[in-house]
């Protein structure tokens, strides 16, 4: 019996018993109670018919239900299929595109034109192109991990949507959660992978740029040596013409002249400028605002107007003060005779010679005439500021009183005087052959100038600089065709010694430039300048590289290691340092000394040698620092020190004029003298 039946049975048995029992009790017949149950019996049966067909339309909508949420099942999946079937299409593509850009890059070249501008111009762009290249390559990494961390949320939202979907009506929800989640997942890849491509196109653009810009310079430069045999004739030519020109103007110039009808300014006038205006009338400081230290300079005139027209010295600004004794202020007039010359210069034209560019400083127009002589007996001893030994060790060099003195190491007996200097030496060094010195020395105030002596006689060889104020320090590079100078003007300055010609001029200090020295290589130069810095600078370019500023006082000294990667400066501050010259990193301080340090010389054994206002010379390891001795016996300040190159002998020079000659190995000494010829100590009259 089907359950249905069963149950209907057993409710018409429910039925019949209590009607049987009546009839039993004397109610109603059993016919009638038959009857009765038989009425009730198809009654309950129409029920048990609706039931059934009741609960077959419940199992047709379980059925139902069950098949719509495998089939909403299998829409889910297949969402997500092809969700991730488009993605991957999606990025397939962007992937062949980047391939082709790529290739498409590579493929494209393009020719320049122009010269050296142009191959200057380029050379920057490759620089900022370079740049934009490698800062574009530090965000690929990034943006492309965080593509990937969008694609594999995207990945794992698909996977928990499709989870869900199989859940009922809550999971359901869940599912739904999912997917809004994927959806973000999937607009967050994009985004990502949109900037990865940006910044692939950034790439590739900066590329090209690289590649194009190269390959400008290339053909620039192969067309710049190919155009410069004919660039140097036309130079060549050029420059006979101007000299002929020059020539020819100049001996015109003698016969107005000697005529009276001119007046030179670089041989008469400048001069006048030079002695008894520029000091207060200069570039740095111009009072009134005038500035006389050019020849442009002077025309310009100053807060009250030009200082002088043409033709009419008796209306002349600059007349009128200098007849009235304004000018030169605080100090002597001029003579009748430089007045009449300054108003004869005015009147007949107030030209320029000849050769002389309107923009050369005064002090390297005037007459070269030589310089005073030394006293023949000094009467006191001169502060030794500067010593050199020669490169084989057999002679010393020293500052003098407008003289460079050269003398025996061995017994400190005088061997020659140099004469024709400045008042003070403050550098000299030898080249590398022994047979050339170059003097750095100034008169303050009033001239600078480097200038070069043949130690066999003596005898001038060259004059190269020439600047208003002293030049505390020279230096050959290391393949001895350049020289470089430095000093009160605050620049640095390299000249060709084959030509004399200027090759660069440095202006990045704040204040006085005190020492300077070339890298191994030659292609750097260190300085250490008052402004209390030390810097790095390109050699070729004169482009300031690193800036070194931890001595925190005026630096006085510089050096560089025997491999170019270190410099080591002294200062103020009672230090040596030691630091990178690729970063300017400090590497180590050496202390110990008792007040500032003047000069450092650094030997290729790994040693450097100093000066110091202690009264003492120091040698010191440059790897680790350690002092090995301290050279002790002066009264006075140590200016200067010096060490043979086979860093044998060591000489020492002091602010009361003596020199002390050094064994380097026990630190003795061997010779000590006063570097002051004629000079006679004054004798203790005995009591």
């Amino acid at each position: 019996m089907t359950p249905i039946l069963l149950t209907s049975v057993l409710s018409l048995a429910v039925v019949i018993g209590p009607s049987l029992s009546a009839v039993a009790q004397g109610k109603p017949s059993p016919a009638e109670a038959l009857k009765a149950a038989v009425a009730k019996a198809k009654q309950l049966e129409a029920q048990l018919n609706k039931l059934k067909a009741s609960a077959t339309k419940a199992q047709k909508a379980v059925s139902d239900a069950a098949t719509a949420l495998k089939a909403q099942q299998a829409a889910t999946a297949k969402i997500a299929v092809l969700q991730e079937a488009e993605l991957k299409k999606k990025a397939d593509a962007i992937a062949t595109q980047q391939k082709a850009a790529a290739a498409a890059a590579k493929a494209a070249r393009t020719k320049a034109q122009g010269m050296k501008d142009e191959v200057a111009k380029l050379k920057a762009a490759v620089a900022k192109a370079t740049n934009d290249q490698k800062a574009a390559e530090k965000n690929v990494k990034p943006q492309t991990d965080a593509a990937k961390k969008a694609t594999d949320a995207k990945t794992a939202a698909d996977k928990e949507a499709a989870t869900a979907a199989k859940a009922l009506v809550d999971a359901q929800k869940r599912a739904k959660a999912a997917m809004d989640k994927a959806t973000k997942a999937t607009t967050t890849a994009k985004a990502a992978n949109d900037t990865l491509k940006k910044t692939n196109v950034t790439i590739a653009t900066s590329k090209k740029t690289v590649t194009d810009s190269n390959a400008k310079v290339k053909t620039t430069e192969a067309t710049i040596t190919k155009f410069a045999p004919e660039l140097a004739k036309a130079e060549a030519t050029l420059e006979t013409q101007t000299l002929a020109s020059v020539t020819a103007s100049k001996a015109y110039e003698s016969v107005l002249i000697a005529t009276n009808k001119m007046v030179s300014f670089s041989d008469s006038i400048a001069p006048i400028f030079a002695q008894r205006c520029v000091a207060c009338h200069n570039a740095r400081t111009a009072k009134g605002r005038l500035n006389l230290d050019s020849f442009a300079a002077t025309l310009k005139g100053g807060e009250s107007g030009l200082s002088f027209e043409s033709g009419k010295a008796d209306a002349s600004t600059l007349v009128a003060l200098i007849e009235d004794g304004s000018m030169p202020k605080d100090a002597d007039p001029l003579t009748a005779d430089q007045i009449k010359l300054i108003k004869k210069w005015i009147n007949t034209g107030a030209g320029l010679n000849a050769g002389v560019g309107v923009n050369d400083p005064l002090i390297a127009i005037v007459p070269k005439r030589p310089q005073p002589m030394p006293p023949k007996a000094y009467r006191v001893p001169v502060p030794v500021t500067a010593v050199a030994f020669s490169p084989d060790g057999k002679q010393l060099a020293s500052s003098g009183y407008h003289e460079v003195i050269l003398w025996n190491p061995a017994d400190g007996k005088m061997v020659r005087r140099i004469t024709n200097v400045a008042e003070r030496v403050y550098d000299i060094t030898y080249s590398a052959d022994g047979k050339q010195m170059a003097v750095a020395a100034g008169t303050p105030g009033q001239i600078g100038e480097i200038k070069l002596f043949s130690t066999a006689d003596g005898s001038l060889q060259g004059d190269l600089v020439r600047t208003g104020d002293s030049v505390f320090a020279v230096a050959y590079s290391p393949d001895g065709k350049k020289i470089a100078a430095a000093g009160a003007d605050r620049a640095i300055r390299v000249y060709d010694l084959a030509t004399g010609k200027q090759l660069l001029a440095i202006e990045d200090h704040a204040d006085w430039v005190m020492d300077v020295a070339w890298t191994p290589d030659g292609k750097k130069l260190a300085s250490a300048s008052r402004d209390k810095t030390s810097k790095v600078f390109d050699a070729m370019t004169g482009d300031s590289l690193v800036t070194f500023n931890s001595h925190g006082q005026p630096v006085f000294g510089v050096g560089f290691s025997a491999d170019g990667n270190q410099v080591i400066t002294s200062g103020r501050d009672k230090n040596i340092r030691v630091w990178n010259t690729k970063d300017a990193k400090q590497v180590r301080a050496i202390g110990g000394f008792g007040d500032e340090v003047f000069r450092v010389v650094v030997a290729k054994d790994g040693k450097v040698y100093s000066s110091s206002a202690d009264k003492t010379a120091r040698i010191h390891t440059i790897g680790d620092g350690k002092q090995i001795r301290s050279l002790a016996g002066h009264k006075d300040w140590v200016y200067s020190v010096a060490v043979t190159p086979d860093s044998k002998l060591i000489a020492t020079g002091s602010y009361d004029g003596e020199i002390r000659i050094w064994n380097a190995a026990d630190g003795k000494g061997t010779v000590t003298f006063v570097a002051a010829p004629g000079y006679k100590a004054p004798t203790t009259a005995a009591k």
